[in-house]
């Protein structure tokens, strides 16, 4: 056939096809056999980036943003074996996560020094045998240096058996229909709410000083100004804490202090305003940062009572509350000078022995009638109301002290210094025994062992009572006094060696 008169070889353009095919299959033949070869050897390559692809998929969608477990749509394409795979790999990398980034655990359970630590083999000397002071006096504490100390501050909370949530109850208008004692600061708590405060749940709600405001220090009685109870609220780890009411005793500052401690712990002295008055006469007072050392001096208002002890009851007692967010707090009288760190302190006496309230018990009494036959015969407090205190003890059960109570070692604590952490129980612990002095006197040595023992029958927890000798030792007693002032030094003789 031809194309415009000209003939065309037809076998040529036959010939042409056919070769093209050719060698068109034979290059795809080619290529797939390089194919087939490249993924025999990069088998193991391919899957194991095809499979990480997959469990980063699977990961994301499993853990959204919603937090439900999405479930994989059935289909026959679906390989049952690599889901279970994927499965299996999930919950490896979970554990190894876990592995990895350990979490703080949620109690601080304890520590022991090293072995051949000086302070394992620490034992206490004799007393120094001198005939002219046959007084208490101080004696050695095994101290650890500061930089340990610091070191081994608890990250976490220590543990509170039983009880995990304690609120307090406040009242308006005032309920004052009890029994006997109470006041509208500490409320006026009938005996049936006694007995249940100390029946131990997991939650409660006590009676605890301020009941008549929700917030310490804001229109309660022992009322604070704004900016004070601001810097209150920033105390997030260790507080001391001391009073000094009726222009009794001299402000001095603590010494021997770190420049650590001095920049994270905080220091509150409370004052009322006849204090105040005495205060701004001294030379140490600076008004511009209401400071004397390192005390921040804060002036109380309002004082809920007329008997300064009893006031001084309140900070003593109730520091937990005027100060929420602190961990842990040393609190000590007004006529003690601290002269050890802060952190030493709480080391030896709270971390080390792994408990949340420790007390040096009296130097030299023991036993709660003995106390209470002292402090009538040195005039304490009124006779007929140390006897009611202590006969309504009796029929609760109170008995002497003897030795059938080890390891409790004493009924009577000396006072002077308390050193805490701020957990629920020990929490517990103060507002009761806040409660009885509101209730009873205000001679907080006749009801201390009561508290602790209706508190420690319930649950596992008690207080440590060290030696009245290594309070001593971190605690100085200075009271200065006017020559011909009878009556300070009356006080004086009525207050020594007593807290």
């Amino acid at each position: 056939m031809g194309y415009n008169g000209v003939g065309l070889p037809t076998h040529t353009v036959t010939t042409t096809r056919t070769k093209a095919s050719k060698m068109y299959k034979e290059k795809e033949d080619h290529v797939v056999r390089w194919m087939f070869k490249f993924v025999g050897r990069r088998m193991k390559i391919i899957l194991f980036i095809i499979s990480t692809l997959v469990f980063i998929r699977v990961l994301y969608v499993w853990h959204g943003e919603d937090g439900e477990k999405v479930e994989v749509p059935h289909s026959g394409r679906t390989n049952k074996e690599q889901i279970s795979n994927i499965h299996n790999n999930l919950s490896y990398v979970r554990k190894a996560a876990k592995a990895y980034r350990p979490r703080p655990p949620p109690y601080f359970r304890g520590y022991t020094l090293p072995p051949g630590h000086p302070c394992n083999r620490f034992k206490l000397p004799p007393p120094p045998a001198d005939k002219k002071r046959t007084g208490p006096r101080p004696c050695p504490v095994c101290y650890l240096p500061l930089e340990e100390a610091i070191a081994l501050m608890p990250s976490s909370p220590s543990f509170s058996p039983v009880l995990k949530n304690l609120t307090y109850i406040h009242e308006k208008p005032l309920n004052r229909k009890t029994e006997f004692g109470g006041s509208d600061f500490g409320g006026y708590p009938t005996l049936k709410q006694r007995r249940r405060s100390f029946n131990i749940k997991g939650e409660m709600s006590v009676h605890c000083g301020f009941v008549k405001g929700p917030e310490p220090g804001r229109g309660t009685g022992f009322d604070i100004n704004e900016k004070d109870l601001l810097e209150m609220k920033r105390c997030r780890g260790i507080v001391v804490a001391s009073t000094v009411f009726d222009a009794f005793d001299d402000v001095k500052s603590p010494s021997n202090i770190s420049k650590y401690s001095e920049q994270t712990v905080c220091f509150f002295m409370f004052i009322d305003e006849k204090t105040e008055s005495s205060l701004k006469r001294d030379r140490s007072f600076n008004r511009t940062t209401k400071k004397v050392g390192l005390w921040r001096v804060v002036v109380v208002h309002n004082l809920p009572y007329t008997d300064g002890r009893r006031n001084g009851k309140v900070p003593k007692l109730l520091v937990h509350r005027l100060f929420p967010n602190s961990r842990y707090s040393l609190w000590m009288d007004g006529k003690l000078d601290l002269v050890v760190d802060p952190h030493q302190i709480l080391e030896r006496f709270l971390w080390r022995e792994n408990v949340t309230f420790a007390i040096s018990r009296h130097y030299k009494r023991f036993d709660v009638f003995v106390e209470a036959e002292a402090n009538k015969a040195a005039g304490k407090y009124a006779n007929a109301s140390i006897d009611f205190q202590v006969d309504f003890y009796k029929k609760e059960g109170l008995t002497p002290y003897s030795s059938a109570k080890l390891p409790i070692t004493s009924d009577v604590p000396e006072g002077c210094v308390i050193l805490r952490e701020h957990v629920p129980i020990s929490n517990l612990f103060t507002c009761l025994w806040f409660n009885e002095v509101d209730r009873f006197t205000s001679r907080d040595q006749i009801s201390f062992s009561t508290v602790r023992d209706k508190i420690a029958a319930r649950t596992k927890w008690n207080v440590s009572m060290f030696l009245d000798c290594q309070r001593r030792n971190f605690v100085v007693q200075v009271i200065l006094l006017l020559a011909n002032d009878f009556f300070h030094l009356q006080r004086y003789q009525n207050n020594l060696n007593v807290c």
